[in-house]
């Protein structure tokens, strides 16, 4: 395994980021598809095992879930002075007034309860999961800063927002002294690219660690086709996201290219996405212990120019998907729908 810094800071963290939505209570409504604490143990293992030491949950999966047994299994496999465990605020466990957004007392709460369920006394990467278009953003950001003066958070980053605002929040840390975000957890990866434009200069520039989410596309660059479904594509309903006609065609050349290296699909995919300046790690979800190793290979596969060429070519502008909510005045009404 290879490991990097995460942007400017001096948190080294490996080139795989071990994405944990898919470990939880697959009793919940909706969860079923995810895999139970004794069916995830094994992940966890082999991929301390591979040096992979960067895990990435949230609050919001599997109703707290999630977080509950990545904390269960790392203090079980990995040295906690070495591992480095990502989780997010405000989508919340629960629907009830208060237990979501991005308001001091949701932030103060938020993490106060995901060190509980992940049974640690700091978090190492405090992750906005949305920006709040109903809270300022000068209250979401000295609540965080005020988590890492207590000590309960070591580094905080954001997810899929829009570059503008993005530079607004790090602007307002920089003028109060506030810490500011170490990291940005975009969508980013062969089907989607529009982070380009504006959101990976900006991230370059101002020394922001990238680690993008679907960076296999719901996982339909890892199969080599657009018409092959697994059970948890057919219950997905963002794989309709990646549908164009030019994303068949790229599906089609991660392939043909994989076929030439002797690799999967997948490595290809996160092998095109290492060699991105910009990218400190791509998150990814497994559902078979050999899709570790495949994520584990990927860091040593290099593709030539003409390889990443004939990846990249087919690709069109397509309008903004995977940043939700919509912005909206701070000052908005008390009463509002998150939807």
């Amino acid at each position: 395994m290879q490991y990097t810094y995460l942007g400017k800071t001096g948190l080294q963290v490996s080139r795989i980021c071990l994405g944990c939505m898919g470990f939880g209570n697959n009793t919940l409504p909706g969860w079923d598809w995810v895999m139970d604490e004794a069916s995830a143990a094994p992940f966890f293992r082999r991929a301390v095992e591979l040096g992979i030491n960067f895990f990435d949950t949230a609050d919001s999966y599997a109703g707290g879930s999630s977080e509950i047994i990545t904390g269960k299994w790392l203090k079980e496999y990995a040295r906690r002075d070495e591992v480095v465990i990502a989780t997010k605020v405000y989508f919340g466990p629960g629907d009830r007034p208060n237990m979501s957004g991005l308001s001091r007392k949701h932030i103060q709460q938020g993490c106060e309860d995901s060190l509980r369920r992940l049974g640690i006394e700091t978090i190492d990467l405090y992750q906005v999961h949305r920006f709040d278009a109903h809270t300022p953003i000068e209250e979401t950001l000295a609540a965080l800063d005020q988590l890492v003066t207590q000590g309960k958070v070591r580094y905080i980053g954001a997810s899929s927002t829009y570059a503008w605002e993005f530079m607004r929040a790090l602007g307002i840390s920089d003028r109060n002294g506030w810490a500011r975000f170490a990291s940005m957890q975009n969508h980013y990866n062969l089907l989607y690219r529009e982070e380009e434009r504006d959101m990976m200069p900006l991230c370059e520039a101002e020394g922001i660690g990238m680690i993008p989410w679907s960076p296999l596309a719901r996982g339909l660059l890892a199969r080599g086709t657009l018409d092959n479904t697994t059970s948890r594509s057919e219950s997905d309903g963002l794989i309709k996201w990646y549908q164009l006609p030019q994303d068949k065609e790229i599906v089609a050349r991660v392939a043909a290219v994989a076929q030439q290296h002797g690799a999967t699909p997948a490595q290809i995919a996160l092998a095109w996405m290492l060699s991105k300046p910009a990218i400190t790690a791509p998150i990814v979800g497994v559902s078979k212990l050999n899709h570790l190793d495949d994520m584990a290979a990927s860091v040593d596969i290099r593709l030539s120019p003409e390889e990443t060429e004939q990846l990249e070519q087919p690709y069109q502008a397509r309008p903004t998907i995977g940043i939700t909510p919509p912005f909206a005045s701070p000052r908005a009404g008390a009463v509002h729908d998150r939807g």
